[in-house]
């Protein structure tokens, strides 16, 4: 399928990005030239985050599968969850010769531009776990989103026997990801378990946030018995650490055990499942995601096309309005399942 490009006639933003890329070095380790290495195409990867475990083990994927050979990457860079850094970054991908990018967007709308720029050099573009709201993408590499949504909804309501009261940790409602996984949670429990009230608790993937919401909502309802956390990643510690303050941090089982479910698959979440603490999590692929990254990444340098349908990965490739989207499975991680090898949060380093 022939990707549609278009040449952005928007020369003030490109000064602009030219300028921001003065102020690159600081995000990165230098930046070599595109014709050093193997003489395979360059891929620039910027990583988006490192305040996130489930962010830093899909670093470690990464790193081990450049380590592995077969793809030549610029050195990584990182945007801290900050779009201006991520422009100035891609934009240093650009000035040294890159062929193709790998992103993760945390801010899914403000990257449009930046796509578009790409788009005019006729560079493709990969997103990683992230859709982005506009731009055209050669690949997105994700989990159904709204599944996590779904999954969550129908453990926590079988939990509670359907009654019940919930707080949701939200992420960024300005990212695909939050709006995705909360649309579908709100849109389940208004179906299935309409007497659970459920608390939206906006928090911009900041753990920080997450705990004063959650201390404040508890404060107001002693009787929460239910929470859903959108990123162990960033929320498991926090949330944890409030409950055991309060004395709430009941094991499973227990009376006045709170059930949570969280969402990412990373190690600490299987530790917190095995002690009781908490109930599930589903598990984002964070070794496929940069497993295939790297592959879609390679094959857009080498001209290569896909199709919407199923994978030989087990995934199935969609048509999404801005590119195409290979949704990788996302299962749900229980006590039942935890010690299971396949999964990637028991084989990290």
């Amino acid at each position: 399928m022939k990707l549609a490009r278009t040449r952005s006639t928007a020369t003030a933003a490109v000064a602009v990005l030219a300028a921001l890329s003065l102020a690159t070095a600081c995000n990165r380790e230098g930046a070599d030239s595109a014709a050093s290495g193997s003489g395979k195409p360059a891929i620039g990867i910027d990583l988006p985050r490192s305040d996130s475990d489930f962010w830093n083990s899909y670093a470690q994927y990464l790193n081990k599968d450049i380590a592995s050979g077969g793809v030549h990457t610029l050195p990584l860079s990182n945007s801290q969850n900050d779009v201006t850094k991520l422009v100035a970054n891609v934009q240093v991908f650009q000035n040294t010769g890159a062929k193709a990018v790998v992103m993760a967007p945390q801010d899914t709308g403000a990257v449009a531009s930046t796509l578009d720029t790409l788009s005019a050099a006729k560079i493709p573009v990969v997103s990683v776990d992230t859709r982005p709201d506009k731009g055209d993408v050669y690949m997105v590499v994700r989990a159904d989103n709204r599944a996590y949504g779904t999954k969550a909804c129908e453990f926590l309501g079988k939990q509670l026997t359907g009654e019940g009261k919930v707080a949701e940790l939200q992420g960024a409602l300005d990212s695909i990801n939050g709006r995705d996984r909360s649309e579908a949670f709100a849109a389940c429990m208004k179906t299935k378990f309409p007497k659970i009230k459920v608390f939206e608790l906006p928090t911009d993937w900041k753990g920080d946030v997450a705990s004063a919401k959650l201390q404040s909502l508890l404060a107001q309802n002693p009787d929460l018995n239910g929470i859903y956390m959108q990123a162990g990643g960033v929320f498991l510690q926090p949330t944890l650490a409030l409950l055991e303050q309060k004395g709430l941090l009941k094991p499973a089982g227990a009376k006045g055990h709170i059930s949570i479910i969280s969402n990412d698959g990373i190690p600490q979440e299987f530790d917190a499942i095995r002690k009781g603490q908490i109930d599930a999590t589903v598990s984002q692929p964070a070794d496929l995601y940069a497993k295939y990254a790297l592959y879609y990444a390679k094959a857009a340098t080498e001209g290569k096309t896909f199709q919407p349908g199923a994978t030989d990965h087990g995934s199935t490739i969609v048509k999404i309005p801005n590119g195409l989207e290979d949704q990788l499975p996302a299962p749900l991680v229980t006590k039942e399942n935890v010690e299971d090898k396949a999964l990637w949060g028991n084989n990290v380093g």
